[in-house]
């Protein structure tokens, strides 16, 4: 592989074909798992190409599970698209990239649970490359996990922070600190002054370990997914509840809906490219829903996801 991939080196033929191949894996890894799980429900297989003429070159396959006895709505989507012009939601922070055509693959997937004790989860891994006029092709990775729950409870979201570390600890002692302000500042409702969940952990236009072992922070984010996040399904998918809590779960549905729509630059990035719509949105849930300025009363469950889990905080600062 190449030896770096940054502002002055390229990714070869072999690279790229080997980030496919990995995220095409990985794909069908945690699909197959999520299948076992929920006992019920399969994936609808939905391969999709991009024709000639249109904005964007390339193909994917999209993964829906809808309808489980966990999962209400399940999707996981891979992707390998090329266009001729970066949309303005990637260069935002590189602006001396504006226009350049670009190549884009990546894995990304939101579980939407059916039992509101068991949180939702997104994770995304990506890689994307792009030629400026006259320079040579810049290539940067980014990506993560992150968890949002409805019910909070403390060892959920300690062992969901602990397996995000973990994955990270080889690459460097700072990453795992940088990526999780990185994801709380991320995934931030700026219109209601709220977080989306527990956080986890989130990089963009990484490239500084080089190609190799960039790629490899890669792989080990996408491999950690599955053991952060079902050994929490597995705690929580037979607790009892009722209609309150599906409410609650619900009205929480509704700011993931906020958050993809107004401010998630993948989302954006997707729309602005000329992306199949139908498989950005494929982390939209079943059902959401909106109430006008709803209380919750002092000392609930649901009033303390607000107090004690939505407020950034050092989930392991305290915890072996």
């Amino acid at each position: 592989m190449s030896a770096a991939c940054g502002m002055n080196a390229e990714a070869s033929a072999t690279d790229i074909e080997a980030v496919r191949g990995y995220l095409q894996g990985l794909q069908q890894r945690i699909t197959e798992a999520i299948e076992r799980v929920d006992g019920q429900a399969v994936f609808l297989a939905d391969a999709w190409r991009k024709e000639p003429g249109e904005s964007l070159q390339g193909e994917g396959l999209t993964k829906i599970l809808e309808g489980g006895a966990v999962f209400e709505r399940a999707g996981c989507g891979f992707s390998h698209v090329r266009g001729p012009k970066l949309p303005p939601s990637a260069t935002q922070h590189r602006p001396e990239l504006a226009g350049a055509p670009f190549e884009a693959m990546g894995v990304s997937l939101v579980f939407h649970p059916r039992n509101p004790y068991v949180p939702t989860v997104h994770m995304n891994v990506r890689m994307i490359a792009a030629t400026p006029a006259g320079r040579e092709p810049v290539c940067w990775f980014g990506g993560g996990m992150d968890l949002t729950p409805y019910y909070g409870f403390e060892e959920d979201a300690v062992h969901f922070h602990r397996s995000c570390r973990e994955a990270l600890v080889p690459f460097g002692p700072d990453l795992h600190a940088r990526f999780k302000q990185w994801c709380d500042e991320y995934f931030f409702l700026k219109h209601r002054n709220e977080q989306r969940g527990v956080g986890g952990i989130f990089f963009d236009d990484f490239s500084e370990l080089g190609f190799e072992r960039s790629f490899a922070l890669l792989r080990s984010v996408g491999d950690a997914f599955l053991g952060a996040y079902l050994p929490i399904v597995e705690r929580r998918r037979g607790m009892i509840h009722g209609e309150r809590e599906r409410e609650f779960q619900l009205y929480r549905r509704g700011r993931y809906v906020e958050f993809n729509l107004v401010w998630d630059r993948g989302t954006h990035f997707g729309l602005q490219s000329g992306g199949r719509t139908e498989s950005i949105l494929l982390s939209m849930p079943p059902l959401a829903s909106w109430s006008y300025q709803q209380t919750h009363e002092p000392g609930s469950p649901e009033e303390a996801l607000y107090r004690h889990f939505l407020p950034r905080r050092d989930w392991l600062k305290d915890a072996v």
